[in-house]
């Protein structure tokens, strides 16, 4: 049956596993989550696309020194993700 003039059909996702284990955080998402409570203090009444604009500004104006810690974290948690994720497809395997 052809979509009608005009139309779209739905596409069906593929539900997500609840066992699967959550992605890896980049040193930006960990930069943003320690500082997005102190950008909401400093600016009360900022609205939730402002709070992004500003946390990229403050990102983008850190030196390699001060995004370091950032990096080694989100390192480590790519360590996390890739192990986890390894043992996850090996006991989806088995199953």
């Amino acid at each position: 049956m052809a979509p009608r003039e005009g139309g779209k059909r739905k596409t069906h996702r593929k539900k997500k596993d609840p066992n699967a284990p959550k992605r890896a955080l980049s040193a930006y998402m960990f930069f943003a989550n320690e500082n997005r409570d102190i950008v909401r203090s400093e600016n009360p009444g900022i609205s939730f696309g402002q709070v992004g604009r500003v946390l990229g500004e403050r990102w983008k104006a850190l030196n390699e020194v001060e995004k370091q810690p950032y990096e080694a974290k989100a390192e480590a948690d790519k360590k996390r993700y890739e192990s986890e994720k390894e043992l996850y497809l090996a006991t989806r395997a088995t199953e």
